[in-house]
């Protein structure tokens, strides 16, 4: 397939052997392994604790361990490596010293998109929700493609699939740099903004990584940039420079492909789509707020730049009902509804998240429950957590949740507590995991929306704060 191409030194799928994955409980590595079961290879894997993701790939057939020790590996021709995985794990000392072949995960991803054609979605923010509106808009014109998304898809409950068609569909990491593995035939790149700068240093890194990106994608091949944002349109020249077939997507009156008439509303939205100097026709939308009408847009615009039909596309997307953590609703408990969203960045809290959770909660309060994530984008971006959690009315923010790094000093959530602009009774810091579930519940009433926001474990406070808004009130003197 002339589309076709990976890095020279990447094997295709089918050369590498026995795969064990290490940190394969997370989004992305799950992912992997399912495609890599469904092609019919031995997988194995280990994380530090279980998980239902690790029960569904149990089911599947891979050989799944709890903890890392060397002898894990002992049957693996091929070892994948999380960016969570510490350079210093003893299990990855010894995959390296035995002579292993030993891939970061986007390198394994480039193998199992090697014979197909490959579409891959980058940015700063969106990429996840742009990757999942495509796929469905892809299913919905009758093609089966590959997937593999950084957050699961909630019509088919999944984030990967080994599809029947010609094209892979790939949301594209930029976190670690190792999105610069993909080969991809087109692309969307959503945003681009200074984030993971524990990696990349210094915001113009981060650009430069984008400007590299874009000698990944096929010559001539489709590229959909964001119109609406500077760093993504920073890229449009040199984007044509590399011969790329560029168009700009969103709400800007000279994106190529633009959306107008937006209606919102507090169960989704709907706009005009105007591409080629032709109004195309109305995308009904399902999940709220205009950001992800641009989202909608970009998917769209990718999907006409390789024949699809616009209104089956419409169609699909009107069933669109979101992906998992992308401002997820957890429930309704005393007439206070809970959603869960994955932001972890000022831009996506105080521009989605809370922009979302405004628009649904009417005469409500929003309630935002903030889990920073990683120390060092708390100690670099406090002020500018601060100030986007002050679009809700009450704001509970946790400990910092570590991930992958060690503590650095005077780092703490309370950093983060103290720059939000709402006066003192409506913010509170609070270390505890436990104190926060019965913090917010008496905290909420009926008609507030409350959205857990983070990229760590704050995704089970939803739960424990519905389980203690649906507890029932003792009758005084009982």
């Amino acid at each position: 397939m002339s589309l076709v191409r990976r890095p020279a030194d990447i094997p295709p799928a089918d050369a590498l052997g026995r795969v064990h994955l290490m940190g394969v409980g997370g989004a992305g590595m799950s992912g992997l392994a399912r495609i890599l079961l469904a092609r019919g290879l031995a997988v194995s894997g280990c994380d530090a604790k279980d998980s239902g993701a690790l029960a569904a790939l149990r089911a599947l057939g891979a050989a799944i361990h709890i903890g890392h020790a060397a002898d894990h590996i002992d049957e693996a021709d091929t070892v994948v490596v999380s960016s969570a995985i510490r350079p210093t794990n003893a299990e990855l000392g010894y995959a390296e010293s035995s002579g292993r072949l030993v891939l970061p995960r986007a390198a394994a991803l480039s193998s199992v998109m090697a014979d197909r054609i490959g579409l891959a979605i980058a940015g700063t923010h969106g990429k996840t929700t742009t990757t999942s509106m495509l796929t469905v808009a892809m299913h919905a014109c009758g093609r089966d493609p590959s997937y593999a998304i950084g957050g699961d898809l909630n019509e088919p409950g999944s984030n990967a699939h080994h599809g029947t068609g010609d094209y892979f569909v790939a949301e594209a990491d930029e976190s670690d740099g190792s999105f610069l593995l993909l080969a991809p035939h087109g692309a969307v790149i959503t945003n681009v903004e200074p984030d993971h700068l524990d990696n990349y240093g210094e915001p113009d890194a981060v650009q430069d990584a984008f400007r590299s990106f874009l000698d990944r994608i096929d010559a001539g091949g489709p590229l959909l940039l964001g119109a609406d944002d500077a760093g993504s349109q920073a890229l449009v020249e040199p984007a044509r420079e590399c011969g790329l077939a560029v168009q700009t997507f969103g709400c800007s009156a000279g994106a190529d492909v633009r959306i107008e008439d937006l209606h919102l509303g507090p169960g989704g939205s709907s706009f005009d789509l105007v591409a080629g100097g032709r109004r195309l026709g109305r995308v009904e939308l399902s999940v709220p707020a205009e950001y992800n009408a641009v989202n909608a847009a970009g998917a769209v615009g990718l999907g006409l730049a390789i024949g699809l039909p616009f209104a089956d596309m419409a169609r699909g997307l009107a069933s669109f009902s979101g992906a998992r953590r992308r401002f997820e609703l957890k429930g309704i408990a005393a007439g206070v509804r809970v959603f869960d969203d994955y932001a972890h960045h000022p831009t996506e809290v105080g521009s989605a998240a809370l922009v979302a959770a405004r628009g649904v909660a009417g005469d409500g309060r929003v309630i935002a429950v903030f889990q920073p994530h990683l120390y060092s984008r708390t100690e670099r971006f406090a002020a500018d957590f601060g100030a986007a959690l002050g679009a809700a009315d009450l704001v509970v923010v946790m400990e910092v949740y570590a991930a992958r790094e060690d503590p650095l000093p005077g780092v703490t959530g309370a950093l983060i507590a103290a720059a939000v602009p709402l006066p003192a009774g409506q913010v509170h810091f609070e270390p505890s995991w436990s104190a926060v579930p019965p913090l917010v519940a008496g905290l909420a009433r009926p008609g507030d929306v409350v959205v857990t926001i983070g990229a760590g474990d704050v995704t089970m406070i939803g739960p424990a704060v519905l389980d203690e808004l649906s507890r029932p009130t003792e009758l005084a003197g009982g």
